[in-house]
């Protein structure tokens, strides 16, 4: 049996960005609505099936290569580390092509099976992997600062 490691985080992660995605579209909808209805030109939202692919590879590409991890992976307490050096634009960018229609995200998945790569084939080609996102342990120095506030 395949195991993609984290699937359920990964795809809970996947639904959180999808709804963040959707609310840039919304906002960029809003402001070419306000162009459209004063020029009547309403054919310009055609275009949006060009533009969503186009703000989703910036959304996944920027974010994870900045922070490791979008918003729905900082949720999910999850984060993305190339397996030979530092995260580069490049592996993001590889990563994410996929992202841009669900449909090529479960082709994705299900050819990263079928090679038995037990993960996305493009996180395979990019040389990137899923991890839990480490947590710094501070409950000492909370303990210590409460000491302190007591006396």
């Amino acid at each position: 049996m395949v195991k993609i490691e984290y699937f359920k985080q990964r795809a809970g992660a996947y639904i959180v960005d999808f709804f963040v995605v959707s609310a840039f579209m919304w906002i960029i909808s809003y402001v070419l609505y306000l162009f459209a209805n004063h020029y009547n030109v309403f054919a310009i939202y055609h275009y949006f099936i060009f533009v969503l692919p186009i703000v989703q590879l910036i959304y996944f590409t920027v974010l994870e290569k900045v922070n490791h991890a979008t918003l729905g992976k900082r949720l999910f307490a999850i984060e993305v580390q190339s397996t030979n050096k530092d995260l580069s634009y490049a592996q993001t960018f590889v990563r994410s092509i996929s992202k841009i229609y669900w449909v090529i995200i479960i082709l994705d998945i299900l050819v990263g099976i079928i090679v038995k790569k037990d993960d996305r084939f493009l996180d395979y080609i990019s040389r990137t992997v899923i991890v839990k996102e480490e947590f710094e342990d501070n409950s000492q120095d909370d303990a210590e600062d409460k000491e302190e506030l007591i006396n």
